[in-house]
């Protein structure tokens, strides 16, 4: 069976929520699983140090990950219309990965929460394609079939999944923005089924 990794991070748990219904959108086409995985938080004192295994929820984000995917799907809160440091500081460490074009030709996808309706969420999603082009990735994103984009109140991009999280992140993920999830992890699966052949 054919994986495709779901790498999130999530401070309140509402990426962590978008990370979930983007893998029940892929596990929608057959024969695709979707992996989720986290990375760890980064933290300004230099002596600190997260364990080898978070102690509950996705297991940390491995390069063996990245090389069994056919497919990624990378979420982030969004900070100050960009992505989180977590994120940034994973993905700045993939020279490795790219010299090597482990990710060339393969699909992905961004996804992003907020605490305001114009936090930044297009600009956090465009910022998260940046490194994925540079990695020869194929940028997917969510289609205008999905007929949720036309009726969102609140989140919900082309560019990607996006939830409005409130300003105090208790806002849970509305019907429009988990079937945008869903859209988008099925879509995502269908084009990376295609180009695995």
């Amino acid at each position: 069976m054919s994986e495709i990794l779901v790498l999130y991070y999530s401070r309140n748990g509402s990426v962590k929520q978008m990370a979930q219904l983007i893998a029940r959108g892929i596990e929608m086409v057959p024969n695709i699983h979707a992996r989720i995985r986290t990375v760890p938080s980064v933290s300004a004192n230099t002596e600190a140090s997260e364990p080898k295994v978070p102690s509950s929820g996705a297991p940390f984000v491995e390069e063996k990950d990245l090389r069994d995917c056919i497919g990624l799907a990378l979420g982030s809160p969004t900070r100050f219309g960009n992505m989180a440091a977590p994120i940034k500081y994973f993905l700045d460490q993939l020279g490795g990965i790219w010299t090597q074009g482990v990710l060339e030709g393969k699909p992905a996808s961004v996804f992003t929460s907020a605490s305001s309706l114009h936090g930044g969420q297009e600009t956090t999603l465009i910022s998260m394609m940046f490194p994925l082009i540079h990695l020869g990735m194929v940028i997917t994103g969510v289609p205008y079939s999905t007929p949720e984009l036309s009726s969102t109140q609140s989140g919900g991009t082309p560019y990607g999944a996006s939830h409005y999280a409130g300003p105090t992140g208790d806002n849970s993920i509305t019907e429009e923005e988990k079937n945008i999830c869903i859209s988008q992890g099925k879509n995502l699966a269908t084009i990376a089924k295609k180009l695995a052949g």
